[in-house]
């Protein structure tokens, strides 16, 4: 299967910066969010050796798309007018809120460039409601990795207040860059509620929790409000979910995805869901990949889980993109 054309856009940036003086490659990083600056750091470590051709190459590639370009006058209501025309206004809406905070959530722009690990350790002598209004600021797997350090107690009573958060207030916010402020020495400006939080949300950190802690939580959920524990349920989209995309989707998601990642993660999806995946691909491709399952041994739940993500974040990309349609899940969410 070929690669995707995000990793080729990827090892190309990395190319193309790795051909800059280090000065010049150092200003465009800083205007790079943490994911991405993260992204070229492991494909700029991961070449070796790159032939002069292959820089020339990528070089003219980035001259060619450059010259092409014309300035373009972007104000926040084209923007605004772009997005709800290409998401719908449902889609839309959480998305132009997160992009217009600006200078908000200054204290936790830091978090987002740290591991979990150290994200939980910082914050979690906060109050939960605090710790909760941290977490819908981070990306969903970011918010799942951190969950997952908590004890049980704190990671339902987060939850849950995630589930329940009606947008944050801004004397909430103030209070969350004035706790960030004592690490990270980030000072907060002037604030205005944000549309975060909620069902959707908690849903979506849920999808990164790993299916032992999920099935905790949701637990624990459903003792406090059995009709907002359905409600999460139905709100999240595991990988067994893929059965509800229809074929082209399937076809444009197997374009993303990488063959390796792609065999492990079948490793833990049901027959079904793997005969609808062998459908949409050329007989050939198919044949090799019922070829390698076979051949594969045995992989550990935690790898297997961990491509699904990734696999279910290319899937999320995709359906934010309008390129494709995603379901919600339901009772039926469990698989091994």
């Amino acid at each position: 299967m070929a690669a995707s054309t995000e990793s080729e856009g990827v090892e190309k940036a990395a190319i193309l910066l790795l051909s800059l003086g280090q000065d010049e490659a150092a200003e465009i990083l800083k205007n790079l969010g943490p994911k991405e600056v993260q992204k070229l750091g492991h494909a700029m470590a991961a070449l070796k050796q790159v032939p002069r051709l292959q820089i020339e190459k990528v070089i003219d590639e980035f001259e060619d798309h450059a010259a092409k370009g014309a300035p373009v006058a972007v104000d926040n209501e084209t923007i605004k007018a772009m997005l709800t025309k290409a998401l719908g206004d449902d889609r839309a809406a959480n998305l132009i809120s997160r992009i217009m905070q600006g200078g908000d959530t200054a204290g936790i722009e830091g978090l987002k460039w740290m591991d979990a690990a150290t994200v939980a350790d910082m914050i979690r002598n906060e109050h939960p409601q605090i710790i909760a209004t941290i977490l819908v600021h981070l990306e969903y797997d970011q918010a799942g990795e951190v969950l997952k350090h908590f004890t049980e107690r704190l990671r339902n009573d987060v939850l849950l207040r995630i589930a329940t958060l009606d947008g944050v207030q801004p004397t909430a916010l103030h209070e969350l860059n004035e706790a960030l402020k004592r690490v990270l020495s980030s000072a907060s400006g002037n604030v205005k509620k944000a549309a975060m939080g909620g069902i959707r949300h908690a849903a979506e950190i849920l999808n990164f929790v790993g299916q032992q802690v999920e099935t905790a939580i949701v637990d624990n959920v459903r003792e406090y409000d059995p009709e907002l524990a359905q409600k999460i349920l139905d709100e999240m989209f595991v990988f067994e979910n893929l059965m509800d995309v229809d074929d082209r989707g399937v076809q444009l998601l197997l374009r993303e995805v990488q063959s390796d990642s792609l065999i492990i993660a079948l490793k833990g999806a049901s027959q079904e869901l793997r005969e609808k995946v062998f459908k949409n691909m050329s007989q050939r491709a198919a044949e090799m990949l019922r070829e390698d399952l076979e051949s594969k041994g045995p992989v550990r739940l935690s790898e297997v889980e961990a491509e699904q993500k990734e696999i279910l974040k290319i899937a999320r990309r995709l359906a934010d993109e309008g390129q494709i349609q995603l379901g919600g899940a339901g009772e039926g969410d469990a698989f091994v």
